[in-house]
């Protein structure tokens, strides 16, 4: 392949300026954060904030479009909604284990322990586990259309999980703080921390765009050769076989 099919190859799955953007969020949000006041309680330990929040927001972005999509494909049967559904499951399975491996780093200077029984911390690791599935099933089921249709329904009763992670610290003693911008009322954060914040949580949808639509384009590209490969004529059993051919033995003068 030549470097020009290469390049050619590299903007048809990632786009022009995405990408541009994505960076210049991401380095928007670093600069954001390591300029942002230090908590009073916290200190710089606070900093994890800024990834592990949009890493939890993204995670529940990715399972809200599975949701949407898996209802379109329901719907109106669109390959290209299966294959939205599936690659924003998985792009959100990675950002719900980034969450659950920042909260265990956070959670150790702040409660002594790496993991505990918290109703926050167990239906978020549910969540992980039902996502897993959700894979799992599309892995294990062959026929596309059986596999569409099964992953939608999937892709539909999961989403029940996200809302109970959501309110579990309002439903629930628990040890995890109640959320501070998502509430009533004001955000009781600091402005300069929220700003921060809302740069971080940015860059990381567009980092979550550009994952989905890089793996539902390299989705799009294994369907095809899977069809090609299937309508790949094969030969037929037996054809290749030949009769024997009779040989004629000289016995006696005659021929047998």
């Amino acid at each position: 392949m030549t470097d020009h099919a290469v390049t050619v190859s590299a903007r048809a799955v990632f786009g022009h300026r995405l990408p541009v953007a994505a960076g210049l969020a991401g380095a928007a949000g670093l600069a954001a954060a390591m300029l942002s006041p230090p908590d009073y309680l916290q200190g710089e330990l606070v900093r994890l904030m800024y990834v592990h929040v949009p890493a939890a927001w993204t995670a529940f972005l990715s399972y809200a479009v599975t949701f949407a999509a898996s209802i379109g494909w329901l719907w109106r049967r669109r390959p290209g909604l299966d294959r939205l559904a599936a690659a924003s499951a998985e792009v959100g399975v990675f950002f719900t284990g980034l969450a659950i491996a920042l909260g265990s780093i956070w959670g150790k200077p702040t409660w002594g322990v790496w993991w505990t029984w918290d109703a926050r911390l167990v239906t978020t690791a549910l969540l992980f586990f039902i996502y897993l599935g959700y894979m799992a099933l599309r892995r294990a089921t062959a026929d596309p259309l059986l596999r569409a249709r099964r992953s939608a329904v999937f892709g539909v009763v999961a989403f029940a999980q996200v809302p109970l992670v959501h309110f579990s610290v309002l439903w629930w003693r628990t040890l995890h703080q109640p959320p501070s911008v998502l509430r009533p009322g004001a955000p009781a954060i600091d402005e300069a921390m929220l700003a921060a914040l809302v740069i971080s949580v940015v860059a990381f949808t567009l980092l979550y765009t550009l994952l989905v639509r890089a793996r539902a384009r390299l989705q799009a590209t294994e369907d095809a050769l899977d069809a090609a490969e299937e309508a790949r004529p094969r030969p037929v059993a037996g054809a290749a076989v030949t009769a024997p051919r009779r040989e004629s033995r000289d016995i006696g003068g005659g021929n047998v």
